[in-house]
């Protein structure tokens, strides 16, 4: 079992590895390791893998790996809301919706990302508010384990981040697992037009629209 302070080091830790293998993300290894030394061997232990990992590989070969895994695998994105919404118009309105909540939060994110990476994600978790951060992340869970399983079956390090992701999360219920197992089936939804802008049209039932809005005085915890 771990503590809220637990989940949001291991989920803070797990947002620096999911970054971009460049210089100023490997700079932050060795914090990651100390950091991960204090944690529940749940999440810590896979986290200290990576780093071990990741500590030992060249920078060069490490950024193609990542390139590789996450840039070229469709069913290995780290943009979660392309798990519910997929290459349709509804996802613009989705990520708009996510941003909507960080700005109610007082959150505030710079525009090198989308807001729905799971980087970002699990930074506005540990670092933002958390009780929205973990609506977020249930909301996104099922992507999640789809994530989790590809990245186990490829066999790449990148799956021990994963799995400290989930050691932080609580088991997924029943729906999250089918729905799961559905995108595994049938891949996120597709049709022949590219991301819209932000709120061009409803996002589907599966989207982040479904948390409601938090109040824009709640600001961040």
């Amino acid at each position: 079992m771990t503590t809220a302070d637990q989940r949001a080091v291991a989920r803070q830790a797990a947002a620096v590895l999911l970054c971009y293998p460049d210089a100023e993300c490997r700079a932050r290894f060795d914090l990651v390791r100390r950091a991960a030394a204090g944690l529940p061997a749940s999440c810590g232990a896979p986290l200290t893998r990576f780093c071990e990992h990741a500590s030992s590989t060249p920078e060069l070969e490490l950024g193609e790996h990542y390139v590789r895994t996450f840039d070229l695998k469709r069913r290995r994105a780290l943009h979660m809301t392309y798990y519910t919404d997929g290459d349709t118009r509804r996802r613009g309105h989705a990520l708009a919706r996510i941003k909507e909540v960080y700005r109610g939060c007082g959150w505030l994110v710079d525009g090198a990302e989308l807001p729905d990476h799971l980087a970002v994600l699990l930074e506005f978790a540990a670092r933002g508010d958390r009780e929205w951060g973990e609506r977020l992340l249930a909301t996104f869970r099922p992507g999640i384990e789809l994530l989790r399983t590809a990245l186990r079956e490829s066999r790449t390090p990148y799956a021990d981040v994963l799995d400290a992701v989930a050691a932080t999360l609580p088991p997924p219920g029943d729906e999250a697992l089918k729905r799961a197992i559905r995108l595994a089936e049938t891949g996120p939804p597709s049709e022949d037009v590219g991301l819209e802008p932000y709120g061009a049209v409803p996002p589907s039932r599966d989207s982040a629209v479904a948390l409601g809005m938090p109040s824009r005085t709640g600001g961040p915890r």
